[in-house]
């Protein structure tokens, strides 16, 4: 073949070299960060390599020098609160608090100290059955102010309150209660004199981003909260989802809230007259829903005399845009970074530490610095990265097309990511139109990004489409889009997805006989609903995905226990709407992967599912890990199951030999 020709081969078996191990590779995950007293970023990432491991690491003093790994090998830095976690650690001065994710305990370490490590704060239960997170530190009375889960007592649902665990020496005490007596509580943030606390909180039926309410409480002499206001969510008139407060230097609170125009904005309040007020307003997404501990979507940046500068990220149709606002102008300038998702933000000064993503780049953190009049970029560098060489990749990244298409409901659009084939080595074939995967995100509430993964890289890469659906309730389009789902779940994000793949298939653009689908956990359930109530897919994979909405109303932890039946509308609906139930409308071939230390998806769903269909003489699989929970974190569990994805969807719906050397699992009813 001459040099620059393109090779001619069916789509789906092209040969890529973004593999599976390059893949599993790139899954470290940002967790959180940090700078501390001398001016030092410090990450948290996850390691696949290291079985997920969590690890703190501080970037060198001198450049050119690798970065210090701070947690000893023997501590694993990460809190099951709320079962996502986050919010596992904290820095001040020299002090460093984390949650160890074996015992869940708190740990205090001095930085560049000599001594023999971490010591443990709090006390020691027998077991990891009371969890932190989300702490902060009070100078002023030399603590650690954090959220705590309570699942001493074996039965019940687990208590969660805010307290105070004391830093004074290295003996371990019982934590200090401070705020009590609701469900859930989240963002407790001191004020820099140690005067005012403010925080979340909200109760059963709602999540979170449904109703909140901001409150502030004034800390007393001896350490207690002895008056409390609410700043917002708690008026019966008003429905708002209170978000991410933030103390400037000056005293002042910012927060986030949705009142009014229906999405996250940043407000400002005035405590003399217990008011508050949009610092600027706009029909876009100034943060996320809240899954884990530690959102920071929003900064201070600058603080003069005369104005408190915000630094910020907002959503707009899809993208993500950092902006900058002067608060006493009201003045709001947008800067262009190479960024189209921002997860989070820390200010110092002139200088943004910013995690973020693009078509281009994976999951990153980098160092931002602005000029002096705050109004343009000086200096983009990247600081770490999920995967620091996908670069040499580049030319077989496949670039996503947002498109918007119409739903089953007259009038009413939604979203999607489309990601075409994409191989410098290989020419479009004439004569077929390439499969499509089609993924459902979890969530459901949560959003596909449109960003680089290369997980999907290494399906396009092989001559698939693939598409990523933001279907109605998903978030990062106000609250009404996301409102779309409450009462619907099972039909919209159903519909949407069939919908989605119509669409490709009448515009030309795939192959209307191997369509399949996908999904990771409520993502899963889309994709397992889809199969049993549509006849859209020709086959699909559920990873830890949810077959049984009413056993899983039934043993959902707490934060979710009232999730499930909202979205789904009534008990009747959990049972009409669960794919177990409906094994008889099931007619194409499905391979379930799931972890057995799952506490949000029970493993048995997938075996129950994985026993139906192979009763029923349908292709099945069912791939189960020891030491994976919801969410594969080991590098051999995310190869595997890319792996066996490919191989399952080319064997049993794509009719095509795949390029890679992979070994294939035995697939019931087919092999």
């Amino acid at each position: 073949m001459a040099s620059g020709e393109k090779m001619s081969a069916p789509y789906g078996s092209w040969k890529s070299p973004i593999t599976a191990d390059i893949v599993s590779g790139s899954e470290k995950r940002l967790e959180g960060f940090t700078v501390d007293s001398h001016g030092q970023l410090m990450w948290l990432e996850t390691r696949p390599a290291e079985s997920g491991r969590a690890v703190l690491v501080k970037e060198p003093a001198t450049p050119g020098e690798a970065p210090q790994d701070i947690t000893p090998i023997d501590f694993n830095v990460r809190t099951t609160a709320q079962e996502y976690g986050g919010g596992s650690f904290g820095v001040s001065g020299n002090v460093l608090v984390f949650s160890n994710f074996d015992d869940q305990r708190l740990y205090k370490q001095l930085l560049g100290s000599t001594d023999s490590g971490p010591v443990p704060i709090t006390p020691d239960y027998a077991g990891p059955v009371v969890r932190y997170a989300d702490g902060v530190f009070d100078g002023r009375f030399n603590r650690y102010i954090a959220v705590r889960e309570d699942h001493r007592v074996v039965g019940a649902k687990p208590i969660t309150e805010i307290v105070s665990v004391a830093l004074n020496d290295n003996t371990t005490q019982e934590p200090k209660t401070l705020i009590s007596g609701n469900d859930f509580y989240a963002f407790p943030r001191m004020d820099l004199k140690g005067e005012r606390l403010a925080w979340i909180e909200w109760s059963h039926p709602n999540m979170h981003w449904d109703k909140a309410e901001l409150w502030v409480g004034y800390i007393s002499e001896n350490g207690d909260i002895n008056k409390r206001v609410v700043v917002a969510g708690g008026f019966p008139s008003l429905v708002e989802s209170p978000t991410e407060p933030l103390w400037s230097s000056k005293g002042e609170l910012f927060f986030i809230t949705d009142r009014n125009t229906g999405f996250w904005n940043i407000y400002k309040w005035s405590e003399d007259k217990n008011e508050v007020l949009a610092i600027y307003s706009l029909n876009a997404e100034f943060t996320r829903p809240f899954w884990v501990f530690g959102n920071r979507c929003y900064d201070i940046v600058e603080q003069k005399e005369e104005s408190t500068i915000v630094a910020c990220s907002y959503r707009q149709h899809g993208k993500s845009y950092l902006g900058l606002i002067n608060h006493a102008n009201n003045s709001f300038c947008s800067v262009d970074i190479p960024f189209t998702y921002i997860s989070n933000i820390l200010a110092r000064g002139q200088i943004l530490y910013i995690e973020g993503a693009s078509s281009v780049l994976p999951t990153s953190l980098a160092k931002v610095i602005l000029d002096d009049h705050m109004s343009k970029v000086v200096d983009f560098s990247i600081m770490w990265s999920s995967s620091s060489d996908s670069d040499k990749y580049i030319s077989y990244f496949s670039l996503p097309e947002l498109i918007e298409f119409p739903t089953d409901v007259a009038g009413q659009n939604a979203y999607a990511n489309f990601y075409p084939p994409c191989n410098p080595d290989y020419k479009d074939n004439q004569e077929e139109k390439p499969p499509l995967l089609l993924e459902s995100h979890g969530g459901p509430t949560d959003e596909a990004h449109g960003t680089l993964n290369l997980s999907i890289q290494y399906w396009t890469s092989r001559g698939w489409a693939f598409v990523d659906v933001n279907y109605g309730g998903s978030t990062g389009y106000g609250r009404a889009y996301r409102e779309r789902l409450l009462g619907k779940w099972g039909t919209v994000d159903i519909n949407d997805c069939c919908s989605c793949a119509k669409y490709l298939v009448d515009a030309g653009k795939v192959d209307g006989k191997r369509l399949c689908i996908t999904g990771c956990s409520a993502g899963g359930y889309t994709a397992l609903a889809s199969l049993a109530f549509r006849d859209t897919f020709r086959a699909g994979a559920s990873l830890f995905g949810i077959a049984d909405l009413k056993s899983l109303s039934d043993q959902m932890h707490k934060f979710e226990s009232h999730y499930i039946i909202n979205l789904a509308g009534n008990e009747i609906a959990l049972k009409e709407r669960s794919p177990i139930n409906f094994i008889d409308r099931f007619s194409c071939p499905i391979i379930l992967f799931q972890g057995l230390e799952d506490t949000v998806v029970q493993p048995e769903q997938a075996r129950k599912i994985y026993q139906a269909l192979k009763k029923k003489g349908l292709p099945v699989a069912l791939v189960e890990y020891e030491g994976e929970s919801h969410g594969f974190r080991k590098a051999e569990s995310i190869k595997f199951t890319l792996e066996q994805q490919m191989v399952f969807f080319a064997r049993t719906a794509g009719h095509f030999a795949v390029a890679d050397n992979i070994t294939p699992i035995h697939i019931d009813n087919f092999d």
